[in-house]
């Protein structure tokens, strides 16, 4: 086991560049099951989530090449297998997103209930709803879950209870080979819907609607592959964002989409950071003394809960009382215990967090609860007065490419080591 050593104090200066989009990357490259021809994609991240949705992918016949760095080839035009391993399934969400895929290229599915970050309930039942009004045939039990489509897959109008980003990439993977015209109202409207759009339909798809809250699927008959470039990823790009302004650094950004930033952008104004946005870079100085803020994570175009943990770690320090309020995910403060340990003023009621600052912060040994709860850990060590030890570095793995080499481009004092205590 390995853990990060930090020893906080220095100011970020110089620039950093984004890597590709965990978050569109995932179902981008499970999408690639639609077609019968091989898909190249460009700027892939090299994360630990990558290389699992790539071998669940190979379990089913599929062949992946990751020879070139930053880029993938997935050719599924020999699916042999319509069941993913248990083992790799249970232990990541995004691979659930495999059912809908072989569905429309099988005829049938089985999938083990998905796992991932303990981060709160992510029920499938707008997933499955969704795939029943579709014509699909869902059987439940012994942990498993089994699809068919005996009279094919027909469009339908579908309204999402709740705007669940997974549910609407899913049923959008299997409508793009369903009979007729669907309807997808009250949907996710994430940038990565856009970026699985934009995809689909250079594969052939006909979506349209995709980052509005009705995306509209005409269903056509067979898919290709095709060569497509990943997003950059907005959380890790708002994780740099912070770092220097809690810091009072001053710090490039490069390759991020401004647009995409704007919730961030704001409060970090609100907060006294200096944000200066270009077409394909910010500019973030963090001037004097942060300011105490309120937020509150939503769907998107509003605070991203993968930014909330980071986001508090930023808080602690600032002057004043802040609140953050979690409406996405009902067990997402597991951060708060670790930021207490290392000095953090915070009470938390239900799912809301009173934070009250400037805390200093000292360092001492953490651990990673899930993958951007591990982000706010880094970025307390980055301000705390002496060491921080960070360990489950597994979580981080998960979402963020190089990030000891990125922030040590930047000036931060961190290092990766074993751990000899393990």
């Amino acid at each position: 086991m390995e853990k990060l050593l930090i020893k906080g104090g220095k100011p970020l200066h110089g620039k950093v560049k984004v890597s590709g989009a965990k978050n569109a990357v995932l179902p981008i490259i499970i999408a690639a099951l639609l077609a019968k021809t091989p898909s190249t994609f460009d700027d892939v991240p090299l994360l630990e989530d990558v290389r699992a949705i790539s071998e669940v992918l190979k379990c089913l016949g599929v062949k992946v090449d990751d020879s070139v760095s930053h880029t993938l080839v997935v050719d599924s035009s020999n699916i042999t297998d319509c069941e993913p391993p248990y083992e790799l399934v249970s232990a990541m969400r995004a691979s659930f997103l495999v059912l809908g895929p072989l569905l429309a290229r099988k005829g049938k599915a089985r999938i083990s209930m998905p796992g991932g970050c303990a981060i709160g309930a992510r029920p499938i039942d707008i997933h499955l709803k969704a795939f029943e009004a579709l014509g699909v045939k869902i059987e439940q039990g012994h942990g498993y879950i089994v699809a068919t489509a005996p009279n094919g897959i027909k469009g339908a109008t579908v309204y999402f209870d709740f705007p669940s980003v997974g549910a609407t990439e899913h049923v959008m993977m299997l409508a793009s080979l369903a009979e007729g015209k669907t309807v997808l109202e009250n949907v996710a409207q994430e940038p990565e819907i856009v970026d699985l759009a934009n995809y689909l339909n250079k594969m052939g798809a006909k979506v349209r609607g995709a980052g509005t809250p009705v995306i509209k699927i005409e269903g056509v008959s067979e898919l290709h592959g095709a060569e497509y470039t990943i997003i950059p990823d907005r959380i890790e790009a708002g994780t740099y964002m912070i770092a220097a302004a809690m810091t009072g650094g001053d710090v490039l950004i490069e390759n991020v989409l401004p647009e995409h930033q704007k919730p961030l952008t704001a409060k970090l104004r609100e907060a006294g950071a200096v944000v200066e946005e270009d077409v394909d870079r910010i500019h973030v100085v963090g001037s004097g003394k942060l300011k105490a803020v309120d937020i509150k994570t939503l769907p998107y175009p509003g605070f991203p809960t993968d930014m909330q943990a980071q986001m508090m770690a930023m808080l602690v320090v600032a002057e004043g009382n802040s609140k953050v309020t979690e409406t996405v995910f009902e067990n997402r403060f597991m951060h708060v215990n670790e930021l207490i340990r290392m000095g953090a003023k915070i009470t938390t009621e239900g799912r809301s967090a009173s934070i009250e600052g400037p805390a200093q912060l000292t360092g001492c040994f953490v651990r990673c609860t899930d993958l951007r709860a591990g982000a706010a850990m880094i970025l307390a060590g980055l301000v705390a007065e002496g060491q921080t030890e960070i360990g489950d570095l597994h979580h981080i793995d998960r979402g963020y490419e190089n990030i000891v080499e990125k922030l040590t481009g930047l000036g931060a004092d961190i290092e990766r080591i074993e751990n000899e205590n393990v």
